[in-house]
């Protein structure tokens, strides 16, 4: 392994399982399944086959396994692994999983008296602008939308998620301004709006 991954645990665990160590797979699953799931959910949204996605990445890791060269973060040949299967399901599907807004609740407004008491309405502001957020990311391209999930949620600097997404650093910069260019228009009435 180089010296710039030394430090990487996961490239010392994925190397310790292509040597014959089992405990070593398990060892990448209990650290990197959360992740994973986490990472599904902020692309796909509350798709139900997400944890088949997390098995599918783990399954793509053993059919890989004597393959595998520490050329780069394991997070990194992870994350590309986790980008093209979340690609090829929204591809497949067509379709995203887009939070309806509009509500549709016809029951009637109860008075609350007591001030401790947080109102119903602002759970349900809360929920339309969590809704809102949702199907604005999901209106976003995949590429705009993995980039911007790896930058904002996962922290990866910009060179690492071009090497994810097999694409340059500056492409990734642009990808990144843009998602958060869409999101802040299609977003900027629940930013402007004045809540009563």
């Amino acid at each position: 392994m180089s010296d710039r991954h030394v430090s990487d645990q996961g490239a010392a665990w994925m190397l310790a399982y292509q040597g014959g160590d089992e405990r070593a797979f398990d060892r990448l699953v209990e650290k990197y399944s959360g992740q994973l799931f986490a990472l599904f959910t902020r692309f796909l949204g509350p798709a139900p086959e997400r944890e088949d996605l997390v098995q599918e990445v783990f399954l793509r890791i053993v059919r890989n396994r004597e393959r595998y060269e520490p050329t780069a973060r394991f997070s990194t040949f992870l994350y590309r692994i986790a980008f093209n299967l979340a690609v090829n399901r929204t591809e497949r599907e067509g379709s995203r999983d887009v939070q309806s807004l509009d509500g549709g609740d016809d029951a009637a407004p109860r008075d609350f008296s007591d001030p401790n008491v947080v109102p119903p309405s602002h759970a349900l502001e809360r929920e339309d602008v969590v809704g809102a957020v949702r199907a604005a990311i999901a209106e976003l391209s995949p590429a705009q939308r993995m980039a911007l999930i790896l930058a904002k949620y996962e922290e990866l600097p910009y060179e690492q998620i071009a090497e994810v997404m097999g694409t340059s650093e500056k492409a990734i910069k642009s990808m990144v301004h843009r998602a958060r260019e869409n999101l802040r228009a299609r977003l900027a009435p629940y930013l402007t709006e004045e809540r009563l």
